[in-house]
């Protein structure tokens, strides 16, 4: 493994890191500019009704977010084993497929919530705001889901650059489309909260015509276009969901975690609640960031097993690994340095100001956890090793997290405090775990045993079945 190797594979995983990065940053800033205009325009008690429907809007997203993650790699994948234009195009519809499974099912599960939200234990004024904006952030998922499912192919392709800009501008519309329904500019009616969930539905719709409308239109994503394999294919259907099913609880024991955080902050004041709501906010955007090295180095990885390339394999790792760590670290500097400043922007009041502080040095201490265990999450997924890493989430958030977080929390009085502590311990086991996990498997020997796709038949998919390396 030569210094300049991995220089050269330090570059590959930044240029491709670094669109996606921006997009996810695109999507996180939508929760963040909703979150900054609800708290500035609609007050505290509008902040923490949309806090407590967007997490768990997302939670319930998270099965599909995470899930649908898995397909850049076997796109990739595919694409470095070479002549695989009709299996590209049978996967592509078969994808979508796999985005209307999950639109129906989550939505469903959206609307059980949404007819009991009152389980949730908020105090009537957060259930009375929040109920009703919950259920349309539920329908927006519907066009994120496809959204998500179409973007795996232009990663895969590593043509990530126009997700970035349709993000972009899909933010530009959300920001917009949020101030004029919740103060009811114009020709529209004064919306409130609720306003600002409808602006969401129209720019993820607005996003995922835009990326629809350039891939038919592109000679480069053509062979996702052969329509005579656009048919279900049940063979084809069941890996993508043996595999996202698996990734997508990798996802929501995270981040049902962090959820259940919310509601545990409800049970304390509404002024916990929005303090919470304001540095989960602040470390999302920076985890969402931290993602898009995961993403990278799972496509990268994905396109050396296509290869049997198993040095690139491992400098892959090393290389997205170098790049969260270092990123992480700044940002974990900048909390520490500016934490009173950032809060600021959200919202002018001393009382959230003074609970959101001591959660947001906490926050910065535990970047390089979560940095560390997104990565690790996106390198193993990009060798379909998929079950042992969701066990180790599982343990991690609802064994350790939660459990230390309510202890600490409720029994040992330190509120707040005490939860956040819970959760840096959950992120620090799962960083340590997946490491040592994705060491482990990085290493093992490539064999046509070991790697799926070796043997092709024309017309099909290459077997895309977990290594023998996978739990």
């Amino acid at each position: 493994m030569t210094q300049k190797s991995l220089r050269t594979e330090l570059s590959k995983t930044y240029n491709l890191a670094l669109p996606i990065i921006i997009s996810q940053l695109g999507v996180i800033l939508m929760g963040t500019s909703d979150n900054v205009i609800v708290g500035r325009l609609l007050g505290p008690v509008s902040l923490g009704a949309a806090g407590i429907a967007n997490s768990v809007a997302f939670l319930i997203g998270s099965l599909a977010v995470g899930g649908m993650a898995v397909i850049a790699p076997m796109v990739s994948k595919l694409r470095a084993e070479r002549d695989t234009s009709e299996q590209l195009s049978a996967l592509f519809f078969n994808s979508l497929l796999a985005a209307l499974l999950y639109g129906t099912f989550l939505s469903l599960v959206g609307y059980i919530v949404y007819r009991q939200f009152s389980i949730l234990g908020q105090t009537p004024a957060i259930e009375s705001l929040g109920a009703p904006f919950f259920i349309l952030i539920i329908l927006s998922n519907i066009p994120m889901i496809f959204f998500l499912a179409v973007k795996q192919f232009t990663d895969g392709f590593s043509k990530p650059a126009i997700v970035m800009y349709i993000t972009l501008l899909g933010l530009l519309f959300d920001i917009a489309g949020n101030v004029v329904l919740i103060r009811g500019l114009w020709i529209f009616p004064e919306l409130g909260l609720n306003g600002a969930a409808i602006g969401t539905i129209f720019s993820r719709l607005l996003m995922l015509g835009i990326l629809l409308f350039y891939i038919r239109n592109q000679p480069a994503f053509r062979v996702l276009f052969h329509f005579s394999r656009w048919k279900a294919d049940r063979s084809i259907l069941s890996v993508i969901l043996k595999r996202s099913i698996p990734a997508g609880f990798q996802a929501f024991f995270e981040i049902a975690a962090f959820s259940f955080a919310v509601i545990m902050m409800g049970w304390l004041s509404e002024t916990e609640l929005a303090a919470h709501q304001i540095a989960i906010n602040v470390a999302s955007t920076t985890y969402m960031m931290a993602t898009g090295f995961a993403h990278a180095g799972s496509i990268r990885i994905g396109e050396a097993w296509g290869k049997r390339d198993s040095t690139g394999i491992r400098l892959s790792g090393r290389a997205a690994y170098t790049w969260v760590i270092g990123f992480m670290g700044l940002c974990s500097l900048v909390i520490l340095l500016f934490g009173q400043w950032i809060i600021k922007i959200y919202i002018d009041d001393s009382a959230v100001l003074a609970a959101a502080l001591p959660l947001l040095m906490i926050a910065a201490f535990f970047q390089l956890s979560d940095g560390a265990q997104s990565v690790g999450l996106g390198l193993l997924r990009g060798l379909a090793d998929i079950r042992v890493p969701t066990y180790i989430t599982f343990v991690a958030y609802w064994l350790i997290a939660l459990p230390a977080g309510y202890v600490l929390g409720f029994a040992f009085h330190l509120g707040s405090v005490g939860i956040w502590f819970g959760l840096l311990l959950g992120l620090t086991f799962s960083a340590l775990f997946l490491y040592a996990r994705y060491n482990r498997v990085s290493r093992r020997p490539l064999s046509p045993e070991v790697i799926p796709g070796t043997a092709q038949s024309p017309g099909s998919l290459p077997p895309v079945s977990p290594p023998a390396s996978a739990g």
